[in-house]
């Protein structure tokens, strides 16, 4: 997931570098994984306007929060700042500028009143700081499930946020209920000496945090684009006519997928031409009852009641129409209506036709039959010619004796008398 557009190479990173080459408006996942195109950058502020000077500011992983540039800052994307924060002062990463801000905070329903102030672009010695709280983050979430392990609480510690300026620390757990922690924040406060802020969070959200590869073989939703966590139902799988298999809907946080709900709608508007109910049909032929829907062919299957292992394939239309006559008391012959007989059959004509068998492709696979006579002699029979490597068979009665073989037509013997 690297970005391919920065000139610095360190497009893997969780924040875009400060030498980014595009100066992180290239959207790329790798550069800024929760990033918003800034396509307003170009543009300039007409000059009756007043320019908004809110800022996005991005977080560890997927937290974001907007601040007032009071005091004018030029800024760009990718400036590593420092903000406002409760208690000291937090050090992001800005993430998005200008009219767009705007878009993203009523589009969160985030206020106007809540923006906190933005300091200064950060300093040398605040970056240091910052980067010694990132490395405290893995040994603080060790040692802190270790304590929560041994006062016996059910809660899983999926994450650690430092705060920029090392004053406080947010863990971020799970529960299946409510967890008495008070026991718990004493010992952190004794062991890490900061200030301990306990934050629960959802399944789908510790996915987000944590990340992983899904079964569809790409990075999780949650953890490069999704941002919204809708409810997902056990309908959403029955609309789609899928297996209630636990193991297969399920996604890496153990809900049910997010992905159950991008074709949902499709699929509502698809079923509203169908049946709303498993329907059985009466017709002559016996009773049918309904085992299958297949909505892209807009296909019904039905079986008779007498002969369950045949499938009938039968169009939504033929169905309704059955349904009708069902209810004015009438039945059907079957199920589909047959065609009726062709009177006058077209013959087909054929524009080529291969009568020699030359451009036959498979023609030399053919074996040689016992009646190819291309190998044998005119007028003879092949078993009859002479072969030097034959040896003499000691069974055969006739060549006993060094004579002769017998011939079927004797000749007469010859006169050997000299004249």
């Amino acid at each position: 997931m690297g970005c391919s557009g920065c000139e610095t190479g360190r497009g893997n990173t969780n924040t875009p570098p400060a030498g980014c080459g595009n100066h992180g408006t290239c959207s790329t996942q790798g550069c800024n994984k929760f990033s918003v195109f800034d396509w307003l950058s170009n543009m300039v502020t007409p000059a009756n306007e007043e320019t908004f000077h809110g800022v996005e500011v991005r977080f560890k992983n997927d937290r974001k929060a907007y601040f007032i540039n009071a005091d004018k800052i030029p800024l760009s994307l990718g400036d590593v700042v420092a903000v406002e924060a409760s208690p000291g002062h937090d050090i992001g990463t800005v993430s998005l500028t200008g009219e767009l801000v705007k878009l993203q905070m009523s589009k969160r329903n985030f206020p106007d009143s809540e923006m906190k102030k933005l300091y200064r672009k950060a300093k040398q010695s605040d970056i240091d700081k910052w980067n010694d709280a990132i490395s405290l983050e893995k040994p603080t979430m060790k040692k802190a499930r270790e304590l929560a392990i041994e006062l016996g609480l059910e809660m899983k510690i999926g994450d650690v946020e430092y705060q920029g300026d090392k004053s406080k620390a947010t863990f971020f757990y799970t529960a299946n209920g409510r967890v008495d922690f008070r026991q718990l924040i004493k010992q952190y406060a004794e062991n890490f000496r900061i200030r301990i802020e306990m934050r629960q969070i959802g399944a789908r959200q510790e996915a987000s945090k944590l990340g992983g590869v899904g079964s569809c073989g790409r990075e999780l939703c949650c953890s490069t684009w999704l941002t919204d966590f809708r409810s997902v139902n056990t309908s959403a799988a029955r609309y789609q006519q899928l297996s209630l298999n636990p193991q297969k809907l399920a996604g890496q946080c153990g809900k049910l997928k997010c992905c159950l709900n991008y074709e949902l709608d499709s699929y509502l508007d698809a079923v509203k031409e169908f049946p709303q109910s498993h329907t059985d049909l009466h017709t002559k032929k016996g009773l049918a009852y309904q085992v299958k829907t297949d909505i892209f062919k807009r296909l019904l299957y039905y079986v008779y009641k007498d002969d369950p292992s045949t499938f009938h394939p039968v169009p939504v239309s033929r169905v309704k129409e059955i349904i009708a006559m069902n209810r004015a008391g009438n039945h059907p012959e079957d199920l589909l209506i047959a065609p009726p007989p062709d009177k006058n059959p077209k013959k087909i004509e054929h524009d080529y036709e291969n009568v020699v068998g030359a451009d036959d492709l498979t023609r030399f696979d053919r074996k040689r039959g016992g009646n190819d006579n291309r190998n044998r002699r005119p007028g003879g029979n092949n078993n009859n010619r002479p072969n030097n490597n034959r040896r003499p068979n000691p069974n055969n009665n006739r060549n006993q004796g060094g004579g002769a073989p017998r011939s079927n037509n004797p000749q007469p013997p010859r006169d050997n008398t000299p004249k």
